[in-house]
């Protein structure tokens, strides 16, 4: 669909009467898609019903614009109607009297009769033809609805705004309401952005979710997808596989918005104390079993430790919420996704460049490839089967799922894809999902496979659902998997701060591989505010023996790997790998002058001085070539020289790349 109406970057500033200001909205952008159903959900005074009035024409944005079909929106217009929850029928008017005024004033170049025709049509349109003539002081809140909702459609809007519109009514008479909605929005095939406060109302009638973040300063926290086919009736949307990790999202979303509401009403003004800059931080992460460092750092008081006395973990969407975070500052730093500090740092995919430090590892291995049961029954267990099975459907391409393209799922998928000759951009497809919608979309069909961290594989296959074909120690055992990432100008304003991080999660990592706290650290990813999931799904790999789906439980000790064996270096060789590999598929280009990039990216020193404060080894990594499964050997020392010898690539674009400037500085090419 084309975009029909943008919200432009808008900010709200109010005046106050004392010569204040308060910031309603910030930098909010939206694009609106035509035929488009929207909601706007968030905690009250998150300023839903203000971004609301702004599309409308009934207020001004401070900063920004509100665009409709390629024009600004300076004032109302009949092209948008808004349905209030106060119904704001004129009392003294019946129900045929009211629609007629909107359709009078706003058609006065159409003949009388065809005016009168298009008032008929919309008052059996909300099957109120025995109510015609009544006055609203004789209509039921249900009924009142319904006559705003005519009146708004009546004129033929091209957006229709709806303000709470049920927020008044009893449950039996609301339900029927919004199923109402839904046909004529559908039959009208009108664009509608509606504020509510209901979840279920929300993924019932949308497309997509606009949560907003609390007020003031409120801005778009995250966008989920409803996808759900229509038409929709309500146990359709129940029924569907992806409404209760929707809902779980919405729900946890609104929790999160609440308590960083009642943090914030008894915060007061953190005042550093140890040598620290900054003591109170805002720190993102993903539920997966390999948040575990985060998690143990707080809650087994590791962060506290080193001075760190108000640290917030926020648990995020998706790694595109964690790179948005960090980006825009929301967050001070986050668990990101092994590739992330460099792609982000490089302008992956053509987007500005955000220069992100790293200075410890997190975590080691931790993934596995998952597919379908179905592909068993078409003689599928390994990658030669699978190889043979799309040389047999040529017009099937699966349809595998990655989590971003920056992370080792997506660059080790790939690896493995093409090491026998499946072209990882050709033969399928490949599509980017939250790690918790995976096996969701693996249920409905929209996929058929998927690479992912923990607890997603192990719940698929506890569930009958897929099997695993390969785990990362089958690819490249003792890979990097998560970092702890931190703006580059953030750690220049807090170094002693960013030390303390680096030194808290150190310790933590040591007791997540201890093996006498393994039990601890499940117990502590299951609680409802960290992963959440089934201990059944958590356990495999990180306590118990790891199952795939084919024969008896392997025990796979290093499957998710903390501490052991240098793991937490943030070493150059392998970041050196991933930019080859992210350079190999085009995400970025490889950058001439490599050896800067990693010395700007991976801070050694960083970790040096952390472990060497904390009493623990800060030897780095052997360096030397890296030898994967399929019996490619990797040289550190000559980058560019691996990759004209692949033979399934992109074009190679190498250039140097200032880490000065937002735009790269470009070289003769060299592959």
């Amino acid at each position: 669909m084309s975009i029909f109406a943008e919200v432009d970057h808008v900010n709200r500033v109010f005046v106050l009467p004392d010569g204040g200001e308060y910031i309603a909205l910030s930098n909010i952008e939206l694009k609106i898609r035509k035929g488009e159903f929207i909601s706007l959900v968030g905690h009250s005074g998150c300023g839903k019903s203000t971004l609301l009035n702004l599309i409308a024409g009934l207020d001004k944005p401070t900063q920004g614009g509100i665009i409709l079909e390629g024009r600004q929106v300076t004032e109302p217009g009949p092209d948008r109607m808004v349905v209030f929850q106060n119904y704001s029928l004129l009392p003294w008017l019946t129900v045929r009297e009211n629609i007629a005024l909107a359709v009078d004033s706003a058609m006065k170049s159409l003949p009388n009769g065809e005016r009168r025709g298009i008032i008929e049509h919309h008052i059996d349109l909300v099957g109120l033809r025995h109510a015609a003539d009544k006055r609203p002081a004789h209509l039921s809140g249900g009924m009142k609805q319904r006559v705003a909702i005519a009146r708004a459609l009546a004129i033929r809007p091209k957006l229709l705004l709806l303000d709470e519109p049920f927020g008044a009514l009893d449950a039996l008479t609301r339900g029927g309401l919004q199923e109402q909605l839904m046909r004529i929005c559908q039959e009208s095939q009108v664009t509608c952005v509606m504020v509510t406060h209901d979840v279920d109302e929300a993924l019932l009638l949308s497309d997509r979710v606009v949560l907003m973040t609390n007020g003031p300063a409120a801005y778009v926290g995250q966008i989920l997808d409803v996808p759900i086919p229509r038409p929709r009736d309500r146990m359709s949307v129940i029924k569907h596989p992806s409404y209760y990790t929707l809902r779980s999202e919405v729900v946890y979303f609104l929790n999160q918005q609440r308590r960083a509401k009642r943090q914030k009403a008894r915060q007061t003004v953190a005042v550093a104390r140890n040598g620290l800059e900054k003591v109170n931080l805002d720190l993102g992460f993903i539920p997966l079993t390999d948040c575990a460092p985060l998690v143990v750092a707080k809650e087994r008081g590791f962060f506290e430790k080193q001075g760190l006395t108000e640290v917030n973990l926020r648990r995020e969407p998706s790694w595109k919420a964690i790179e948005s975070g960090v980006r825009n500052k929301r967050l001070d730093g986050a668990m990101m996704v092994a590739g992330m500090p460099l792609g982000m740092t490089l302008g992956f995919n053509g987007k500005p460049p955000v220069p992100v430090v790293t200075g410890i590892t997190l975590s080691r291995n931790g993934n596995a490839i998952t597919f379908h049961r179905r592909f068993l029954d078409a003689g599928v267990r390994n990658l030669a089967d699978f190889k043979g099975y799309i040389a047999a459907n040529p017009d099937q391409k699966p349809i595998l799922g990655i989590v971003h393209p920056t992370s080792m799922h997506n660059l080790m998928l790939r690896y493995w894809l093409a090491s026998a000759g499946i072209d990882p951009d050709r033969d399928v497809n490949l599509m980017v999902i939250p790690p918790a919608q995976m096996v969701a979309n693996l249920k409905s069909g929209g996929i058929d496979g998927y690479c992912v961290g923990e607890p997603w594989n192990s719940r698929a296959v506890n569930e009958g659902l897929g099997f695993v074909m390969a785990t990362d120690l089958d690819i490249w055992p003792g890979h990097c998997e998560k970092m702890m990432g931190v703006r580059e100008d953030w750690a220049t304003a807090y170094p002693q701060t960013h030390l303390a991080l680096v030194k808290a999660l150190l310790e933590a990592c040591d007791y997540c591989d201890d093996p006498r706290n393994r039990e601890d650290v499940a117990a502590l990813l299951s609680r409802s505010e960290y992963v959440g999931a089934d201990p059944a799904d958590i356990r495999p790999g990180l306590v118990d023996a790891y199952a795939t789906g084919l024969g008896e439980p392997q025990d796979l000790p290093r499957f998710n790997q903390f501490a052991f064996d240098k793991t937490n270096c943030p070493d150059r060789t392998e970041a050196l790998w991933m930019m080859t590999q992210m350079a190999r598929w085009g995400i970025i280009p490889f950058p001439r002058n490599w050896i800067e990039v990693l010395d700007r990216v991976r801070k050694m020193e960083v970790f040096s001085a952390a472990a060497q404060a904390v009493g623990m080894m800060d030897l780095g990594r052997d360096r030397g070539p890296i030898k994967m499964f399929d019996g490619t050997v990797f040289n550190p020392d000559d980058p560019v020289q691996y990759l004209q010898g692949l033979s399934i690539r992109q074009e190679i674009d190498v250039r140097e790349v200032s880490l000065d400037s937002s735009r790269p500085r470009v070289d003769t090419p060299a592959a």
